[in-house]
């Protein structure tokens, strides 16, 4: 079935806040997701840090190979100082709704 070219469809959707339900009500497990959280994202701020020290540092590791390494972990830690830190304020602010912006 084809539709008439005289018809324009348009379907447009605006996401401006969005519910999340996976974490709990419990406080303990609030505190128990943030502590996971908080240490994932310690834990890879300070590989990518020691990537990048240790890249610098050695004259052996300055190749085509490490020099893209050098460079992707500054955006890995760019990637990931902005997803972690949004997905932890549920435990901080009572309401559940989290605007993405």
């Amino acid at each position: 079935m084809s539709l008439p070219l005289s018809v324009s469809l348009s379907v447009s959707s605006a996401l401006t806040e969005f519910l999340l339900l996976g974490f709990s009500e419990v406080q303990e497990q609030q505190i128990l997701h943030f502590v996971v959280f908080l240490s994932i994202y310690l834990a890879t701020l300070t590989g990518n840090f020691l990537i990048i020290l240790t890249v610098a540092s050695d004259p052996q590791l300055h190749s085509p190979k490490y020099f893209f390494l050098i460079n992707l972990s500054p955006s890995d830690m760019c990637y990931i100082s902005t997803t972690v830190p949004k997905s932890m304020p549920p435990q901080r602010k009572p309401s559940s709704d989290y605007s993405p912006s």
